[in-house]
């Protein structure tokens, strides 16, 4: 399945399906829901970073019960805008998980979105530093996926 643009993506889906959110770090996944009107992302939660397969299935059963239609991908791209290799394996990992759960979906910049979440955690939340990385991984898919939103409307 090739990758689509937000606004594409976003014309593929049926009425009132949602779009997940993935953060994909090197152990965990973070996972964010949007609104069945395409309006707000929250934090779902993370999943183990696995074997495609075993991730697929997750993701999979997660927009069967959730009623999602697509998916939005972060791309890590260098700090000027360039896609070096961590780009090209989200690229590659993105388009394998499309082909397997049957999604369509789209790649989104997630630059800063960890760092704007962590700056968020210590200054507004007052989480000590284990809570913190608990909630990082959906908090950074849903501030990735929020910023989306907001540019696809």
């Amino acid at each position: 399945m090739a990758l689509f643009n937000l606004r594409e993506l976003r014309a593929l889906l049926g009425r009132d399906q949602r779009l997940i959110g993935l953060d994909p770090g090197s152990k965990t996944i973070g996972v964010a829901l949007s609104d069945v009107r395409l309006m707000l992302a929250s934090p779902y939660g993370s999943l183990k970073r696995g074997k495609l397969k075993a991730n697929a299935l997750e993701i999979a059963a997660i927009a069967r019960k959730e009623g999602a239609g697509g998916l939005v991908v972060g791309l890590p791209l260098s700090m000027d805008g360039t896609a070096g290799p961590a780009a090209q394996a989200a690229r590659d990992w993105t388009l394998a998980l499309s082909e397997a759960t049957g999604l369509p979906a789209a790649l989104w910049d997630e630059r800063l979105s960890s760092a704007a979440v962590n700056r968020f955690l210590i200054g507004e939340a007052d989480l000590t530093r284990k809570r913190r990385a608990e909630a990082v991984d959906r908090a950074a898919a849903a501030w990735m996926l929020q910023g989306a939103l907001d540019a696809s409307e």
